[in-house]
């Protein structure tokens, strides 16, 4: 049997660049690039799926205009170009500045409760996986803020892990004003 063993050393060598012919890019984000270096702009894959299911993007695209915690106006100009190829830089390198409490967002529990807060409770310890998955879409009646007494109302079955609120402001199209948002304090009851 030991002597086999070159054979075998060989046999392996000589299939790797089969091997690797046949093996696609590094990332299934990535497109194949062409062998040539043709003017073509590649374009990324887009694979919004996860655990075999797919990834609804329910975000609201940032503007200007946006709602922002304690601005009348807006959040005004919030993504910078400090550094651009076109004018000389190595990359181009974005800068984006804006309240956490801009557009579509997840609060952390240390954001209400001192406590908390204070045991460092942050998004960035926040578990994804609590985002993804099946979730119950609810219809808030529209002349209602959401409260404790109104979630009773609603009925929610026990059970259920993520629930998203259909309020005035979906109807109202990406919450374009402010005057919408942050009227009063927020009421834990």
């Amino acid at each position: 049997m030991a002597h086999l063993a070159p054979l075998f050393l060989l046999l392996l060598l000589l299939l790797l660049p089969l091997h690797a012919a046949a093996t696609p890019s590094a990332h299934p984000a990535y497109p194949n690039e062409p062998p040539s270096c043709a003017a073509a702009v590649p374009v990324p894959e887009r694979r919004e799926a996860h655990g075999g299911g797919r990834i609804l993007d329910i975000t609201h695209y940032y503007r200007e205009d946006m709602p922002s915690w304690e601005s009348d106006g807006g959040v005004g100009q919030f993504l910078w170009l400090p550094a651009s190829m076109r004018n000389g830089s190595r990359a181009n390198n974005s800068e984006m500045r804006l309240p956490t409490h801009t557009g579509t967002h997840v609060d952390a529990p240390g954001h209400v409760f001192q406590h908390y807060f204070d045991a460092g409770f942050d998004v960035d310890s926040l578990d994804l996986e609590v985002l993804n998955g099946l979730a119950l879409l609810v219809d808030v009646p529209r002349d209602d803020n959401i409260t404790a007494k109104m979630m009773e109302s609603l009925h929610i079955p026990k059970g259920i892990q993520r629930v998203l609120f259909r309020t005035l402001n979906t109807d109202r199209q990406k919450q374009t004003s402010a005057d919408l948002l942050f009227k009063d304090d927020i009421n834990i009851e």
